[in-house]
Order: structure tokens, then C-alpha cells, then sequence
């Protein structure tokens, strides 16, 4: 067996202690956990940690440990069961009021020194660890409003650009487009033209003329709906996924549902009202130039008289703010948001960075309005439940909130900070949340449930049976039919599983039912090598060949029909991970991480093994 060379000795103990290590993790069960963050600003520190000991103490609810993370942003009570974590989420909820978030967790029981090495746990997916579901709606009628909107804005720009003489441009009723009021009937063919020219997706028709009033109505066209409904779910669940991934759940699973509906599927999180938290946020920003001086601003709020071409807001001080009515940057025409301080007062702001359609609106409008007012309009969309006749009505409720007011110094484009957020948490949310998208269109929560931690350690323990089962049959098998070599391949058998797990947990896929079968069909298709190269090994026997020679040649003639075998395999996992989602992906994933641990397991292992067996020996036979 001098063909086994040290240095391959040396790889095999190389990874199989590399397996043992970062598969090690997995048998460090997560603990019950309440998890605590502070809203707008509330300190998380030692007199937060020393009044949660003492409600807790006081509702008999005595946790393992109390330790707050190494930031400072959140507190972490770990509980023996479940039943101690409920009763515990409960009391700190009352006691801690609005202030705090409270959310249950599953905290990591690993050792510090595995966590140093970043060997970490497996990810549990929904159907082993728990979590909740939402079932979200896009608002539809928003998505029309906004649309209609936009080319009001964009026809009275592109009739003033053009000198077409005109009275008003406004909206009609929903889906019905928007009609322009013009002084006369040349007027009207000159406009009628420009627009069927310059946006396509309208409908041009005269309407009906009274006096010096003539009448044109655009409207939009369903193709064009559809296709804008469309994008907009498309946007939306790239913009939910990108907010969900920023926020660290990990592999969450968001996808479309029907014409309007998005389906999230959030594991690990077992509390409602934070998993809301985490996807329903819709805050944006909005910069609109100021008008109108502040006394006049006071006036219009006294008298409700509002000039046509401004709209009335107010700050978080209650003061009100006569801004316009055009926008000049949006939130989804940001790049980046980092939040900080402001180097000369100190305050809270976020650092943001335009995209180049937006940097360039930017610049023209600060450089033709220096020393004039600019607003940055903070905006969040909550929805409202009522119960109207026994039935549950949902209404959205959007808040428009002025956090910053102030002149323009210089003229700037690309990138500029916003100041004026109050705390330091709520600037580090913005930019979060700026940094995940801004929705295309508003979402509502329409149904929502959760699954229950106990209905994940069911699945758990129905999993690990199958695969010990599986194992188990496998293993026997090889050994009464292989004898000895049966007994070689039944090692690497277990360090297959070994390095499957390991190489699953360094890189962080989660594990599912799903993933469970993969891992059940990889046990059992990994003998397929070793069942090869027995049967080689047995046909070189009978042929005449001494034992080491007999060993030497069905390792080498049997491993190009292993890795043909085996490349067909791969790519057919290769496919599953590729194009297939949620399920079906968690399949292919762990199908084909174990196509690759099999290969190096079933070959250069059992060689390994068989060469310090038999190397040195005179053998007159084999237990094969």
C-alpha cells in the first residue's frame, strides 16, 4: 500500500478534525430566551438589567443569566423551559411599557471558544425552529394614486416647457386619469400631441368644451397597470428581502403570492409584534423646498386657507411648515444611509447618498435656491385596526413629520447629511431602513400566524429518528455483506455525516425538513461508492490477483465510475439550488454539499483506512 503517500494521511486527519470541530456546535441545544431593546432612544445598561432581576424576582421567574451585549443595544434573560420564557415575556412586557421591545428568542448555547473560532449552530428554518407567517397585500389603489400623480406633474412640466397656455392640471377619480383644462381648442390639439408623444402609455381624448374651457382627459392604459402592478410586487418583495437580510433574520423566505400578495415567512422570531416591527416599517424621506415665510405658515394652519401650490405640515414641535408640493428627492432614490453625529452640534443624523437621477435633481435645485429653505419630510405608514359591526377593518394611517428645516448654505448633490433626528437609535433605524429600500407601494398585514416552538422540536425529533434509522439500516447492511470493509465504509459513513454537518454550519445553511431528507438521501447514496469499489476489489479476487494489488486496483479503476455517477448528481442538486426556492432550494443545497463530503469520505478516507490496515501485511485473503 505504498501508493498512499503521508501527506494525503495528513489531509484526511486535517479535515476530519476540521469536521469534528465546527460540526461540534450542533449538539448545543438553544435556550429559551427574552430578548429586550430599547424604542427612541431608552438606555439599555446596568439600571435596566438591575430592574428586570428585580420584576422577575418579584414574579418568581428566576432566569439562568441576565447579560446585556457587547453594543449595549439589547438584554438578554435566558430561561430554562419555555413555560418560565412566556411567563417572563409577559411580566417584563407590562413592566417595561412602551419604552422597550420586548421579543422572545432562542439563545445560542455554544461555547465562547467555538463562537471564537466562528463555528456556530445550524440555522433552523420555520418548520423546525418556529417563527411567524405574514400574509401582506399591496395597496393596489396606492400604487394608481402615486402613478397618477407623477403624470400630473410631469404634463404641467411638459406644457410649460412647450409654452402650451393652460388653467389647471389635476387628478380625477381614481383610475381615471388625469383631465387638463386648456384656453382653446388649438391649445388643446397642441397639448393632445405633446403628450401622446412624449408618454405613450396614456390615452389621449377630448373632452367635452364649455366656453372658453377646453377639456383633455389622459388616461392610463391597463397594459400598462398590469405591468406597473407587476413591478411593483417584484420591487416589493426585493425590497422586503433586502430589509429582512439587513436586519439579520436569517434565510427568510418572501415570495409572491397571486396578483397582490407576498407571503413572509420569518424563522426563529416567535413574536408578533417585533416581526411587524422588523418588515411592516415603511419609513422614507422626502427633501421639498419650503415656502412661504413661518408667519405665514402659522396663518394658514390658524385659518385652514392653504396656498394652491404648497401643502401644510408639521415638526415634531408642533410647528407648522407651508412646504411644496413637488418632491425634490425620494427615499428610493437613495444609495446608502449611515447614521452618526453631526460634527458641530452633535446630534443625531444620517449620511446619505443619492443615486444619479437623484444627486442630479439635487444639484439643480440647491443651486438655484441658495440661502432659501429646504424641509426633509420624514414619513412612516402604520395600519390601524378597528372592529366595525363584529368585523375587523384595517386603515392605514400615514404620518408626515417635518425633522429638519433649515436654509441651504451651498449647493450639494450626491451626498449630504440629514439632520434633526432626536435619538441615536431611532437615526441608526432610519438608516437601516433607508438602506433595506423604500417600498414601492404600501403592504398591508392580512393574515398572519404563529408556529409554535414545540411543533419544531416535534419535527426535530421526528428528523434526527430518520436519519439515526437511516444510518442505522445503512450501516448493518455494509457490515454483514462487506464484513470487514463493510465495517471501513461504515466510518466514513459517519464522518460523511460529520463533514456534512460541519460544512452546513460553517456556512450558514438553514436547516429544514427539507434539508433532513437531503441529508437521509445523501447517507444513503453514499455507500453507492463503497459498494463500487467492494464489488471491484471482490472481481480482481477471482481473477487471481494477490490482495494488496486487488485493494490498489479497485480504488483506481472504480473512481471514474464514482465520479461519473456523482457529477450527474451534482448537477441535478446543482439545479434544485438554482432554480428552485424555499423548500426545493433547502433540498438541493444540502443534497449537494453532500454529494461533495460523500466523494472525498467514500474514496480518500476508506483508503486511508484500508492502506493502515492491510499496508506492511502479507495477506493471503481479504473480509470483503
Amino acid at each position: 500500500m505504498s501508493d498512499f503517500p503521508r501527506w494525503k494521511y495528513a489531509l484526511v486527519v486535517i479535515v476530519l478534525l476540521f469536521g469534528i470541530v465546527y460540526a461540534l456546535p450542533n449538539v448545543f441545544p438553544p435556550q429559551p430566551a427574552v430578548q429586550i431593546s430599547g424604542n427612541r432612544g431608552s438606555a439599555v445598561d446596568a439600571s435596566l438589567k438591575t430592574k428586570v432581576e428585580g420584576m422577575l424576582a418579584a414574579a418568581k421567574v428566576p432566569p439562568s443569566s441576565i447579560e446585556i451585549d457587547a453594543k449595549a443595544t439589547r438584554l438578554l434573560a435566558r430561561f430554562g423551559n419555555v413555560d418560565a420564557q412566556a411567563k417572563a415575556s409577559d411580566v417584563l412586557r407590562a413592566g417595561l411599557g412602551d419604552s422597550y421591545t420586548v421579543a422572545l428568542n432562542l439563545a445560542s448555547t455554544v461555547p465562547s471558544w467555538l463562537r471564537a473560532i466562528n463555528a456556530n449552530s445550524m440555522p433552523l428554518g420555520l418548520d423546525l425552529q418556529g417563527g411567524v407567517h405574514f400574509l401582506m397585500e399591496v395597496d393596489q389603489n396606492a400604487v394608481i394614486d402615486a402613478q397618477e400623480t407623477r403624470y400630473a406633474d410631469d404634463i404641467r412640466s411638459l406644457l410649460r416647457d412647450k409654452n402650451v397656455s393652460y388653467d389647471a392640471v389635476n387628478r380625477n377619480a381614481r383610475g381615471q386619469g388625469v383631465s387638463v383644462v386648456l384656453r382653446s381648442d388649438a391649445d388643446r390639439q397642441q397639448a393632445a400631441s405633446l403628450i401622446a408623444t412624449d408618454y405613450p402609455d396614456l390615452t389621449v381624448a377630448d373632452g367635452p368644451a364649455t366656453g372658453s374651457r377646453f377639456i383633455l382627459n389622459a388616461t392610463v392604459k391597463p397594459t400598462k397597470l398590469r405591468e406597473l402592478a407587476q413591478s411593483t410586487i417584484t420591487q416589493n418583495v426585493t425590497t422586503l428581502r433586502q430589509r429582512v437580510n439587513a436586519l439579520g433574520v436569517s434565510e427568510p423566505l418572501i415570495q409572491q403570492q397571486g396578483a397582490n400578495q407576498i407571503i413572509v415567512e420569518l424563522a426563529g422570531v416567535q413574536d408578533t409584534a417585533e416581526a411587524k416591527k422588523l418588515i411592516g416599517a415603511t419609513a422614507t424621506l422626502e427633501y421639498r423646498a419650503g415656502l412661504y415665510t413661518p408667519q405665514q405658515a402659522v396663518d394658514a394652519a390658524r385659518s385652514g386657507s392653504v396656498p394652491p401650490d404648497a401643502k401644510l405640515y408639521y415638526g415634531r414641535d408642533g410647528r407648522p411648515y407651508l412646504l411644496s408640493k413637488k418632491v425634490i428627492a425620494k427615499g428610493d432614490e437613495l444609495t446608502s444611509a449611515v447614521s452618526g453625529r453631526d460634527q458641530q452640534n452633535g446630534t443625531p443624523n444620517v449620511s446619505v447618498s443619492l443615486n444619479s437621477a437623484g444627486a442630479r435633481k439635487m444639484q439643480e435645485f440647491t443651486n438655484d435656491n441658495v440661502g432659501k429653505p429646504m424641509a426633509v419630510l420624514y414619513i412612516t405608514r402604520t395600519v390601524e385596526t378597528k372592529m366595525v359591526d363584529g368585523k375587523e377593518v384595517k386603515t392605514p394611517k400615514i404620518t408626515e413629520e417635518v425633522i429638519n428645516y433649515a436654509n441651504i448654505s451651498s449647493p450639494f448633490g450626491k451626498q449630504f447629511s440629514t439632520n434633526g433626528l432626536p435619538s441615536d437609535t431611532e437615526a441608526s433605524e432610519l438608516a437601516l431602513l433607508l438602506r433595506g429600500g423604500s417600498l414601492a407601494a404600501p403592504v398591508d398585514i392580512v393574515g398572519e400566524s404563529v408556529i409554535g416552538p414545540s411543533l419544531g422540536a416535534d419535527n426535530i425529533d421526528k428528523g434526527f429518528k430518520a436519519v439515526m434509522l437511516g444510518l442505522g439500516l445503512v450501516l448493518v447492511a455494509a457490515a454483514i455483506y462487506y464484513k470487514l470493509f463493510g465495517l471501513v465504509a461504515d466510518i466514513a459513513l459517519f464522518f460523511n455525516l460529520v463533514l456534512l454537518v460541519a460544512v452546513m454550519s460553517m456556512i450558514g445553511v438553514t436547516l429544514t425538513m427539507p434539508g433532513i431528507a437531503g441529508i437521509v438521501l445523501t447517507l444513503g447514496m453514499a455507500i453507492d461508492a463503497n459498494v463500487l469499489i467492494c464489488e471491484r476489489i471482490r472481481e480482481e479476487l477471482r481473477n487471481g490477483s494477490s490482495p494488496l494489488a486487488s485493494i490498489r486496483t479497485g480504488y483506481d479503476k472504480a473512481w471514474a465510475t464514482i465520479l461519473d455517477a456523482n457529477v450527474t448528481h451534482l448537477l441535478a442538486a446543482l439545479g434544485l439550488m438554482t432554480m428552485g426556492s424555499g423548500p426545493i432550494k433547502g433540498f438541493g443545497v444540502t443534497l449537494f454539499i453532500g454529494i461533495l463530503t460523500s466523494m472525498f469520505t467514500s474514496v480518500t478516507v476508506t483508503h486511508a483506512i484500508t492502506a493502515l490496515i492491510h499496508g506492511g501485511r502479507k495477506l493471503k485473503t481479504l473480509s470483503v
